[in-house]
Parts: structure tokens; C-alpha cells; sequence
């Protein structure tokens, strides 16, 4: 059997065998409010780890303690095994907030400034903007760039001094659509040269295309914290989608059929679970033999949404 992790084909380079970033019980208040509540978890080499969480989660404080802007209050974490410091922070690029350049400045020279602060030569300017899609738009005022313009300039600086890890707060926040997908785009091609990735998101799409790993954040807490491939397959992730002339005679018949496990409403169709991968023939034989007039069936794959969904209700009701 292949037991090549799945995320090995998305991200050819990973390394799942060298620990990148760990977190121990990490614990930050503020006041009354436990904003990050003794959470761990760790990033492996050449990885795409998504913090995913609404607001006030406590993804950015998160960020904000292991790149060394906030102190935590108990816990500890490491860069590549070592305890922080500015020789390991130099091995990583970050993008924490809305991108802040000089607006009367071009492309181009505000690129020329961070390449001073980093110390790297001026051909990385070019470089870099190729990389981020903004190649023959140096020349222009970043006043004049557009939302999404600015962030890929922001990840361009973050990518200056060839990092091997990114940080990325946010990265597609406010940005229309065109915006979201270039940025999804500009980080799965990071992410392909090797470079580990670690981003913070609200947006559950966002996750699921783009990330290998993910960690899920409520109120402070880590929910979970691992493959994306594995939080889609937790418990029963597939079901089968039905409608029937009769719908009040289908969840009657339905929960006669051995194997069934759970019948419930989703966007309006009846979803039913089973016990086993059900046989769809078998199935629909049954229901035509119970005199059930089916219109609509299909078999479907649970969405990472309904996955946290659940999962956020389990740890509620827990």
C-alpha cells in the first residue's frame, strides 16, 4: 500500500520528518479574556498550516507570540528546535497586517527599502515581483495599486530575503473575489518551491484549497489540529442526498433500511448516514419496492464546513 501522505502530491517538497514550528501550552490574557488558552501544535517543513477560527479566536495573538510581537503569559514554542531569537527570525518573512508602504513611493523603491533593512541586494526587487505577479507594475506609485496589488507587494517584501518560512495574517481579507483567487494562487505556487507557510483565516474555502495542515480555533482553544485530508474523513463523511414526491413517506421508509445511521435536513434535501459506504442499487430498490417515488439521489462527500460545523457543536455540547 502507498502510504505517501496526501499532502506530498499538493506539495511536492515537504519534509513532514522536521518540525518547522512547535507550540507547547501557549496561554495569552487579556484582562479576563483568555485569548490564546493553552494551546499546541506544531508545523512540519514544506507544509501549508492554516489557523482557521472566527474573530477574536485568537489566531493573531497566536501570530503575533511565536513571531515575537506579543509575550506570552505561560508556555513556550521553538523555530527549527531553537528558543527565539533574532538569528531564527531572520529565516522567516510575515505579513501581520494591512500592507504599509510609502504611498508616493513606486513599487520598486519601496521594495529597494525593505531590501536595505534585510540587507539583500537589489536583483531581489525583480525577482520578487516576478514571483508575485507584479512584474512591469514596480514602476507605479503603490497609492495607486489596488487592494489586492498591495498584498501581493506585501508578500513580495515578507519574500525579499528568501524566508523559508511565511507567515500570513489574513491574506485575502477585503479583497474581491479576482483578489482572493490570485492570492490562493500566489500561495499555492509558494508553497510548490518548498517554502513552509503558516496563514491565519476565518474563511473556510480558503483553507480547504490552499492548506495541507490545519488547526481550528474557538474562544482561545485548539478544537483540532492536523491534515486537512483527515478532518474531512473524521466520522461519517459521505451520506446520501434524496428528495421524493412524498417526503413525510421517505423519512418514514428510510429509517427501515438496515445500516442507517442518523436522518437530518441539509440545504433542504433529506441527508442520510450509514453505518457503511452504502449501496446505492440495493438502496434505491428498496425504496421502489416500498412504493417511495424518488426524484433526486446522490451520493455526497461532507464539505470541511460541515465538518467544523459539527465539530464546534460537539465541543459545545461537551
Amino acid at each position: 500500500m502507498n502510504k505517501t501522505p496526501f499532502y506530498s502530491y499538493l506539495h511536492p517538497k515537504i519534509n513532514p520528518l522536521q518540525t518547522v514550528l512547535d507550540i507547547q501550552n501557549l496561554t495569552r490574557h487579556f484582562g479576563k479574556i483568555h485569548a490564546v488558552d493553552g494551546i499546541s501544535f506544531s508545523v512540519e517543513k514544506g507544509s501549508v498550516y492554516g489557523l482557521l477560527g472566527p474573530n477574536g479566536s485568537g489566531k493573531t495573538t497566536t501570530l503575533g507570540i511565536v513571531l515575537g510581537v506579543i509575550r506570552a503569559d505561560s508556555g513556550a514554542y521553538s523555530w527549527y528546535g531553537e528558543a527565539p531569537s533574532p538569528q531564527v527570525l531572520r529565516r522567516i518573512g510575515a505579513v501581520l497586517e494591512q500592507p504599509n508602504f510609502f504611498p508616493y513611493l513606486s513599487g520598486d523603491d519601496n521594495l529597494k527599502i525593505v531590501a536595505d533593512i534585510k540587507g539583500v541586494p537589489y536583483t531581489r526587487v525583480e525577482e520578487v515581483l516576478t514571483l508575485t505577479g507584479l512584474s512591469g507594475r514596480g514602476v507605479d506609485a503603490f497609492g495607486k495599486y489596488s487592494l489586492g496589488m498591495k498584498q501581493r507587494l506585501a508578500i513580495a517584501a515578507a519574500m525579499i530575503s528568501e524566508p523559508e518560512v511565511l507567515v500570513l495574517d489574513e491574506p485575502t481579507n477585503g479583497l474581491d473575489p479576482q483578489g482572493i483567487a490570485d492570492i490562493r494562487a500566489l500561495i499555492s505556487s509558494i508553497a510548490q518551491n518548498g517554502t513552509t507557510i503558516l496563514l491565519a483565516s476565518h474563511l473556510l474555502d480558503e483553507v480547504e484549497k490552499v492548506c495541507s495542515h490545519l488547526g481550528i480555533l474557538k474562544n482561545g482553544k485548539l478544537l483540532y489540529s492536523g491534515p486537512v485530508e483527515q478532518m474531512l474523513n473524521q466520522g461519517q463523511s459521505e451520506y446520501l442526498e434524496l428528495l421524493a414526491e412524498d417526503m413525510k413517506q421517505l423519512f418514514a421508509v428510510i429509517q427501515t433500511y438496515p445500516g442507517v445511521k442518523e436522518v437530518k435536513k441539509i440545504e433542504g434535501k433529506m441527508a442520510v448516514f450509514f453505518e457503511e459506504k452504502p449501496d446505492v442499487k440495493s438502496l434505491n430498490q428498496f425504496l421502489i419496492g416500498e412504493g417511495v417515488v424518488i426524484t433526486h439521489l446522490a451520493l455526497k462527500k461532507r464539505s470541511l464546513e460541515s465538518q467544523f460545523l459539527d465539530l464546534i457543536k460537539n465541543k459545545e455540547n461537551s
